[in-house]
């Protein structure tokens, strides 16, 4: 089951992207663009959600359901 994490992405002062989440208590990510940012933190979400469901059992986040919205990042063109 797939379940929908929101994550902030801000590019710091030395060029790089941090990737944080108020869903994931924990989740910081550093990546050098969005999408490597994006790839690390939903590694580092998973894993961080599987270690939370051991302990407390499932984490209360939305389902994707049968649509969602999706920011889709594109690179220069």
């Amino acid at each position: 089951m797939e379940r929908i994490v929101n994550v902030h992405i801000e590019k710091l002062p030395e060029g790089v992207y941090l990737a944080t989440s108020r869903d994931v208590p924990g989740l910081v990510a550093q990546g050098r663009t969005v999408t490597e940012t994006l790839e690390i933190a939903r590694d580092v979400a998973k894993k961080l959600l599987e270690a939370q469901m051991e302990r407390h059992g499932c984490p209360t986040l939305e389902e994707t359901g049968d649509s969602f919205d999706y920011p889709l990042v594109v690179g220069g063109y």
